[in-house]
């Protein structure tokens, strides 16, 4: 686990950038395709692939030490992989074949991008202690530390990472308040009419959700002690999570050619996960796709434990046997446990239409809830609360291109 670069007499081989989920896939399905050649897995923290999901809920909580997918004895030996912790990809050289790390250059002949996402930050306030935000296992580990002596906490952002966050604070015993800019939080990801039933879940378990509203100043001289908010209004805090979304990792191709998205920054890709740069290829956080699932979309970006798992090893299938190279098409799923409530979504939420079939309504509270969402005479997409048993029923029935008047029958809410 040296850091390094490839000696002069090393054969170059396939190159993996990013060491969490998805760069950890690639190299796993690169190996059960056949691909018997060199691989470098290249990570910029020091830790071993760790599983993010639980950072922002039961590791909060609790005394619970971070998960490793794999120890470095079975990286090294049975996957022998070149593994490079605490090496950070500088630039992308597509010409000479090479990666520049900040310990060197690393030459490859295939390679895969799978650096994942940075937590965004809110860049036009100083920098206090008592900040926060969660993206990596250290951040977990200092937001747990200073959640364990707050009485008061601010998040930022009502999207699933700070709904979690607001979760565990609040099993913690301290008062929260999540302060979300959107009329309604979670619109992009679940739409308006499940955004509003979702929102309640809040309430009902003792978080307050300010809604339409911006955090203006943060208060305090060192520590921050308060927030000022949009209203005039000012919050006590001990702590202030910023859950206001992630950005791809993608600084270090800027000057590589690669085509971006203008939006985000992330690698655009064509159906098979390749990029603008013959023989790159991108999976997870970072990578936009036509998803020829869903007809007349533009490209989809996922930010969720399935997708990096599922499209890093098709890649890396893609990546080491181009000659058998396969589409990558799925129909999304992720999930969020909040207050001890489970949220399921598969699917896409840009439909034309929303019908909430099980649970409560948009002005509803209840502890149930099954929406379903329709583009043409599709079944797009389906939205639980509490109904795990259901939801990957809908998973099915959209992969197969379900017609929406059939959806209701197969699957009784």
């Amino acid at each position: 686990m040296t850091p390094g670069a490839v000696g002069a007499g090393d054969e170059p081989g396939l190159v993996v950038v990013g060491a969490s989920l998805a760069g950890l896939r690639a190299v796993e399905a690169a190996r059960r395709a056949g691909y018997g050649g060199a691989i470098t897995l290249i990570g910029a923290e020091p830790h071993l692939p760790y599983d993010r999901p639980p950072l922002s809920k039961t590791f909060l909580t609790g005394d619970a030490e971070a998960t490793y997918y794999l120890g470095e004895d079975i990286l090294s030996r049975d996957l022998s992989v070149d593994l490079r912790l605490g090496v950070t990809a500088r630039a992308l050289a597509p010409q000479a074949r090479t990666v520049i790390t900040d310990v060197g250059p690393v030459p490859y002949r295939r390679l895969l991008v799978a650096t994942g996402a940075h937590a965004r930050t809110l860049a036009h306030l100083p920098a206090l202690d008592g900040v926060w935000t969660l993206r990596t296992l250290d951040d977990a580990t200092a937001l747990r530390a200073s959640l364990r002596g707050a009485a008061d906490v601010v998040v930022v952002g009502a999207g699933f990472i700070g709904a979690e966050i607001a979760s565990s604070a609040r099993a913690g015993g301290a008062r929260v308040t999540i302060v979300e800019a959107a009329a309604v939080p979670l619109v992009r990801a679940v739409g308006e009419v499940v955004g509003r039933v979702l929102s309640t879940v809040h309430e009902r378990h003792g978080t307050r959700l300010l809604c339409g509203t911006t955090v203006e100043e943060l208060i305090g001289d060192g520590h921050v002690r308060g927030v000022r908010l949009s209203t005039g209004e000012v919050l006590r805090a001990d702590a202030v999570v910023v859950g206001v979304g992630a950005a791809p990792a993608t600084q270090w191709l800027k000057t590589s050619g690669i085509v971006l998205d203008p939006r985000d920054g992330g690698v655009v890709c064509d159906e098979y996960l390749e990029s603008s740069i013959p023989g790159v290829y991108a999976a997870g956080d970072v990578a936009h796709w036509p998803n020829g699932l869903f007809e007349g979309d533009d490209t989809m970006r996922l930010e969720n434990w399935t997708n990096a798992a599922s499209q890093a090893a098709h890649a890396a299938e893609n990546t080491v046997r181009p000659d058998r190279r396969r589409p990558y098409e799925t129909v999304p799923y992720f999930w969020s446990d909040w207050y001890g409530q489970r949220i399921q979504f598969v699917g896409t939420a840009d439909a034309d239409d929303v019908s909430v079939v099980g649970g409560g309504g948009p002005d509803e509270d209840s502890d149930h809830l099954v929406a379903l969402y329709r583009r043409g005479d599709r079944l797009v997409g389906a939205a639980t609360l509490n109904e795990p048993r259901k939801i990957m029923k809908y998973r099915r029935f959209i992969a197969e291109r379900g017609l929406w008047s059939a959806a209701e029958t197969a699957i009784p809410a």
